[in-house]
């Protein structure tokens, strides 16, 4: 792998000029993605065209490809939102980027100018947050992806559109990195790795010594238990009824394992009692409202604090009591760790680096582009975290 690790742009004097370039293409709910020829135009004001090297597929890649929210059907469109790359082109007004700079995309932007990216108390935008509804850009309301011969719109994704060789952004959703880091781990900080770090260290704040539980040992799961293990906490419990994560639990800290399907009691009547009453944190990555209830009443009384991390798809309410919060828990949602991407993930970055996280147990497999049906299919059988795809 180190070869990915020195990659340098070639110019070919693209900029300007409509790319054609292959992707994958969902027709439909649940069909298999089609790899196709298909037109990129170039980057209008503040947009950013990418040339993607290395993708990956996450669960709400996997939602979107089986269309499980009819609301957000959408076809045909170019799904995909974890990857990194190199910057093509820039269009009018894009000065923070330049060609050839190494990137990484983000579902969940920064404008930099909005009241909520002016105020250090949260990493929403108004402008470029995170929209499952939106698959156009917001210039002209028009997408930069067509058919080949250029008589169909194919529609983007979450601000990114990643399962193809060149994309266009807006420029809020584009993150410049140091171009030492290693760009085939860099696309883990799109979405999964730092949604779950930035849970533990933003949200959460978790303290030196404190105690965790994390239902649902996915790639946010085990990023959030990378992220305490980095803070020092002395007890990480891996709740999951997969016994195959608990080995690559241990590899990013994971003290304890729990497979509620073993279990004669409830879930956090068992952590109550291993725990003298309750976890410090709980962070529930599974998106299912008994587990975030598990997750809620595993925190002690008095001060546990419940991150929501899941995506929850069911129109029900949270299953808890109004009553319950005077106890003293708390319960908080996180979009994307937490993390303001343009301002703060290039540190991440260098954390990376430095070592400070450890990237390489989230890759489980790699695979070529053209095999990415394959790579969904892994996801869907719960054997891959991350497949990593070489473009």
């Amino acid at each position: 792998m180190d070869a990915v690790d020195h990659i340098s742009f070639e110019s070919t004097d693209t900029a300007g000029k409509t790319i054609t370039c292959k992707a994958a293409v969902a027709r439909g709910p649940g069909q298999p993605l089609v790899i196709e020829d298909v037109q990129v135009a170039p980057p209008q004001k503040m947009e950013v065209r990418l040339k993607i090297l290395f993708t990956s597929i996450c669960h709400t890649d996997l939602t979107a490809w089986k269309g499980e929210n009819e609301a957000q059907r959408v076809y045909p469109r170019i799904l995909g939102h974890e990857a990194a790359g190199i910057v093509e082109s820039v269009g009018e007004g894009v000065e923070d980027m330049k060609e050839g700079d190494h990137v990484i995309p983000i579902f969940h932007g920064e404008c930099g100018d909005c009241i909520c990216c002016r105020s250090q108390k949260t990493n929403a935008c108004q402008k470029f947050g995170v929209n499952p509804l939106k698959s156009v850009m917001a210039n002209d309301g028009k997408p930069r992806f067509s058919t080949e011969d250029g008589s169909s719109p194919i529609f983007h994704f979450l601000n990114t559109s990643t399962f193809t060789q060149y994309t266009v952004l807006d420029s809020a959703c584009v993150v410049k990195i140091d171009s030492n880091a290693p760009l085939h781990k860099m696309s883990l900080l799109s979405c999964g790795v730092s949604t779950g770090v930035g849970a533990a260290w933003n949200v959460a704040d978790v303290q030196p010594g404190s105690t965790v539980a994390i239902f649902g040992l996915g790639a946010v799961g085990l990023a959030v238990a990378e992220g305490a293990r980095v803070r020092g906490v002395s007890k990480i419990i891996g709740v999951d009824i997969n016994p195959d994560k608990f080995a690559k639990g241990k590899a990013v800290g994971i003290t304890e394992f729990i497979n509620p399907r073993d279990l004669q009691v409830s879930v956090h009547e068992k952590i109550g009692a291993i725990t003298e009453g309750g976890v410090d944190y709980s962070f529930e990555c599974v998106g299912k409202l008994e587990v975030l209830r598990e997750a809620f009443l595993s925190t002690h009384l008095g001060w546990g604090l419940t991150v929501l991390l899941g995506i929850h798809p069911s129109p029900r309410l949270l299953p808890l009591h109004p009553m319950e919060l005077f106890n003293g828990r708390q319960i908080i949602g996180s979009i994307f760790g937490g993390f303001k991407g343009k301002t703060q993930l290039p540190k991440l970055a260098q954390q990376c680096i430095c070592g400070t996280l450890n990237l390489d147990e989230f890759i489980t497999h790699q695979l070529p582009f053209d095999k990415i049906n394959e790579a969904l299919q892994l996801l869907v059988d719960g054997k891959s975290l991350r497949c990593l795809l070489h473009l």
